[in-house]
């Protein structure tokens, strides 16, 4: 057989170590000339997941850099992700690709290898199969490290290609049960993160003792310590037939988390009612409840619901954290001139301002900061809310509560009575609310508001088909504020992206924004694989100069209206999107899931 150029000779005793070193060696070399061979890159090209322009990207990558694989360089140039990656890689090996959660490793199996061993080596074993050790690694090529792990464990091994992070983060997880680590996390939580149900000393003391020494309030506390530590704005607890699912929404997306037993589930929904001090014998009717906490040192307010459904009571908990809403406008990603006209107008002593988008698109976030930059010494501000999110110091808070008549619209007509100065309504949800907020701004207040619109000149139509007079609106409203919250792209795996694919080519060339040059992360520890770390903004800024005014009063169709708003020099979600995706900030696909609608 005729040595290939490049190959080391081989010195290893014994046919087997050279078979398998063989093997490697043929996998990790590749030709000068560019042709792939039939490692795993050939079935990336032959899958139509690379190009042939990005594979030769990747060999001049490779060469900058002789210790890359050229899988290893796909990654860094931003051609895969390191999912597809090992995919390739395990099926070239024909070996089985999976996820992994800590929850699907047999405890058992857990204990066959050292701790620090696995730690180090990034590799578990997760159960057996057919009498053989399955052992999840991220790097099957790795001959020497799989004959380690065989001689120490003295048993048959079946390997499974499964991403490093998975790997180390099941290993976290499963060491995390330790009474030390469990007691760190309770010490986070002060005297108010628990209520306990007002029953008899006796049985109270009860309570107070299970706490302290079952294993679901350790857990608990683990849940809610891990999401506020990871960025999460949401946990979610979901029972199914046979298991539990727990998932945290982190950057606006969910991802799946390590979750206890399905016996588990109905002692942790009890735990957490008990905590937010709602009726844990009411099994069939949603709830809501509130729970504040010290967690990391740092006071944090917990919105809980329960909602019955088939399998058994599905819990999702709101993570309230004042630090999102200490930012200040210029943080959330406004353009200069955007921010500059925004704040002149939240700065008039009248009028209407409205934030509008979906649910989720930061409209609340955007409007504490508007109050954050106001007088609040010269100034009477107040709030109603459905609820009160985060409380502001010196700003006068009202909770909506509907069972008792304390509507938006009743509470808005009593504060109008307060004296007020800047009023800001959670939202204009019917004619009533919205025609006493255009009443408020026509007297002399400034009134702050959201709607549930697509775009900003559709909240100008939609106050019109609700039943307020164009005339009104005309006269009262100043500026509309559209926004959406995209990903941004991880700063320590940006990487340049060379052609965009077909989906955002057509979306460019629809735009007419062909020629801009984007960017795309490939995915690193830091962002969890996902090339995305934080939020920011996109924001479509209407405001009612004379011309539009008339406009309004015309009552026009929203087609007309956008039209004419387009005129006057009003930046679009999606323009503002592609200027961010040409800066960096985010990419196309991202512009592309909040705007193409």
């Amino acid at each position: 057989m005729a040595e290939k150029p490049g190959q080391p000779e081989q010195s290893m005793a014994g046919g087997g170590a050279r078979t398998r070193l063989q093997s490697v060696l043929d996998e990790v070399w590749t030709p000068s000339g560019g042709e792939a061979t039939a490692g795993p890159e050939r079935l990336l090209l032959d899958n139509g997941i690379i190009t042939q322009a990005q594979y030769r990207q990747a060999l001049r990558r490779q060469e900058e850099d002789r210790r890359l694989s050229i899988t290893d360089a796909l990654v860094k140039i931003g051609a895969i992700d390191e999912t597809q990656a090992l995919q390739a890689i395990a099926e070239h090996a024909k070996l089985p690709f999976r996820r992994l959660n800590a929850s699907e490793v047999v405890d058992e199996a857990f204990e066959v290898l050292p701790e620090d061993y696995m730690r180090n080596k990034n590799v578990l074993p997760i159960g057996w199969e057919d009498d053989a050790v399955l052992m999840a690694v991220h790097d099957p090529t790795d001959i020497f490290l799989v004959d380690d792990f065989r001689t120490r464990i003295k048993q048959p091994v079946k390997l499974v290609v499964v991403p490093p992070t998975d790997i180390k983060r099941a290993i976290e997880e499963l060491s995390a049960g330790p009474t030390q680590q469990v007691d760190e996390i309770v010490r986070d939580f002060d005297d108010e993160a628990v209520e306990v149900v007002d029953e008899e000393e006796t049985e109270q003391q009860d309570l107070e003792q299970m706490a302290g020494e079952s294993p679901v309030i350790r857990y608990v506390n683990y849940l809610i310590s891990s999401a506020v530590r990871e960025g999460a704005s949401d946990i979610h607890i979901e029972p199914g037939e046979k298991r539990i699912r727990v998932r945290f929404r982190m950057d606006g997306i969910l991802f799946e988390q390590s979750a206890p037993p399905i016996q588990m589930h109905a002692a942790i929904i009890s735990r957490l009612k008990i905590m937010a001090n709602l009726d844990i014998a009411e099994r069939r009717l949603p709830q809501d409840g509130r729970i504040r906490a010290s967690v990391h040192r740092r006071s944090i307010d917990l919105r809980v619901s329960t909602l019955p459904t088939v399998h058994g009571e599905k819990c999702v908990i709101r993570i309230l954290d004042n630090r999102a809403i200490s930012v200040g406008l210029e943080n959330l990603g406004f353009q200069p001139d955007t921010l500059r006209t925004f704040k002149h107008e939240i700065l008039q002593p009248h009028g209407v301002i409205l934030v509008t988008g979906p649910t989720g698109s930061g409209k609340s976030t955007t409007l504490y900061s508007a109050l954050q930059i106001m007088d609040h010494d010269k100034m009477n501000i107040s709030t109603v809310e459905d609820p009160v999110e985060y409380e502001l110091a010196a700003v006068n808070q009202v909770n909506v509560r509907s069972g008792i008549g304390m509507t938006f619209a009743a509470a808005l007509r009593s504060l109008l009575r307060q004296d007020p100065d800047v009023v800001m309504v959670g939202e204009i949800r019917d004619a009533e609310t919205a025609r006493i907020a255009v009443q408020a701004s026509l007297t002399g207040h400034l009134v702050l508001s959201t709607l549930h619109t697509n775009d900003a000149p559709s909240s100008i139509t939609r106050l019109i088909n609700i039943g307020i007079e164009a005339y009104l609106i005309s006269a009262a409203v100043n500026a509309v504020l559209a926004q959406r919250l995209v990903r941004r792209i991880c700063p320590d795996c940006k990487t340049v992206v060379d052609e965009p694919t077909a989906p955002e080519a057509e979306f460019l060339k629809v735009c007419e924004k062909e020629d801009v040059q984007l960017y795309r992360g490939a995915g690193c520890e830091k962002c969890r694989n996902t090339g995305y770390k934080g939020r920011v903004g996109l924001y479509e800024l209407l405001v009612l100069n004379d011309d539009i005014r008339d406009i309004v009063t015309r009552n026009p169709t929203l087609t007309e209206l956008r039209s004419h708003a387009r005129d006057t020099g009003m930046v679009t979600l999606r323009e503002d999107g592609l200027a961010k995706a040409s800066q960096g900030q985010t990419t196309v696909e991202e512009v592309m899931r909040v705007t193409e609608a």
